[in-house]
């Protein structure tokens, strides 16, 4: 496994085009590799971070990727090129019991009971950070880590879980198409500290990215060691 971590320009027209349809970017990261599918060591998943007045395009894949095409699309051909660096001295460490800083940019939703004569209830996606914070802490467990927690009351005597030391930010709602239809995509970013539960399903989770929308710059879950 590989991470990678490109500079874009958002001032080219190229870096505007990519970073206004994630359909765009997701065929744009895709180029990169000669074989994009999944293996069993993961799948390719994007993320795009804007840090210190710069935008950057986060990649982890199975493969080293190409970007030459990015440079010369959406980059700076005589300045900036791309770091690839592999993941799996980061996934070696991870142990149980291990405190990590992380950060996923997702898709929370909730599917809602299916219509009369059809099979699939239709896919909402969540527009509060409490609604998007209980979904993190559900997905948690199934993907081998767990969040500190505590229990909050209102003024009214109400009672909530709130998680210590999570942010909630970076509320997007991105419209875009796709083939002959129009896709709306409420995103989220979480940044906050988790702790390793399962190292098997962690690992799996930092491989292959949780839920939905991957393929859209979804799913992505990165870390680092905690200050």
């Amino acid at each position: 496994m590989f991470l990678t971590r490109f500079q874009l320009n958002p001032q080219r027209r190229g870096g505007r085009k990519l970073l206004a349809s994630p359909q765009a970017m997701h065929a744009a990261v895709l180029a990169g590799f000669p074989h994009p599918e999944a293996t069993e060591a993961g799948r390719v998943l994007w993320r795009i971070d804007a840090e210190d007045h710069a935008v950057y395009l986060y990649i982890v894949s199975p493969g080293r990727p190409d970007l030459t095409h990015l440079v010369e699309q959406a980059g700076w051909p005589t300045t900036e090129t791309w770091t690839t660096q592999s993941y799996l001295p980061v996934l070696d460490r991870v142990q149980p019991g291990q405190r990590w800083a992380f950060r996923l940019t997702a898709n929370p939703i909730r599917v809602l009971p299916p219509a009369p004569g059809e099979k699939r209830g239709k896919r909402m996606g969540h527009v509060t950070p409490l609604h998007q914070q209980e979904w993190l802490l559900q997905k948690s467990e199934s993907n081998g880590f767990q969040l500190t927690t505590r229990v909050e009351t209102d003024a009214l005597g109400a009672t909530r879980t709130a998680v210590d030391g999570l942010l909630v930010g970076n509320q997007l709602t991105r419209r875009f198409d796709r083939e002959s239809s129009s896709v709306t995509l409420k995103t989220v970013t979480f940044d906050g500290v988790c702790e390793v539960t399962d190292r098997d399903r962690f690992v799996h989770a930092l491989t292959r990215g949780i839920g939905p929308a991957k393929g859209y710059g979804c799913g992505l879950l990165t870390i680092a060691p905690v200050p």
